[in-house]
């Protein structure tokens, strides 16, 4: 299992999940909300009350993550770090990476 500290993210804003979650919703377009529990990638599940909001801006994904003990923050991830997580769970069957995600 992976951790979010394998990847290569950038931290685009801090607060309350809440905040996080607020943040997300009026920064971005491509929006669409899961639950809690799902995998975004690779050994990174969304904590959160639902529903939680994921967006997708060109080479990105950005979503709010709780880091136990240091709270939470809105995540951008290259949309390239979550294929490659992808490949390595399902070598078979590698195209509609971004079905995950359910932006179409």
């Amino acid at each position: 299992m992976a951790c979010i500290d394998n990847y290569n993210y950038e931290i685009l804003h801090k607060g309350s999940f809440r905040e996080c979650a607020e943040y997300i919703k009026s920064n971005y377009k491509n929006i669409r909300n899961l639950d809690a529990g799902e995998e975004i990638i690779e050994g990174v599940m969304l904590i959160g009350k639902p529903p939680i909001p994921i967006a997708y801006k060109g080479e990105y994904i950005i979503f709010p993550y709780t880091k136990p003990c240091y709270g939470s923050f809105v995540l951008k991830i290259p949309l390239n770090e979550y294929i490659k997580s992808e490949k390595k769970k399902n070598k078979k069957n590698t195209k509609g990476a971004l079905s995950k995600l359910k932006f179409w």
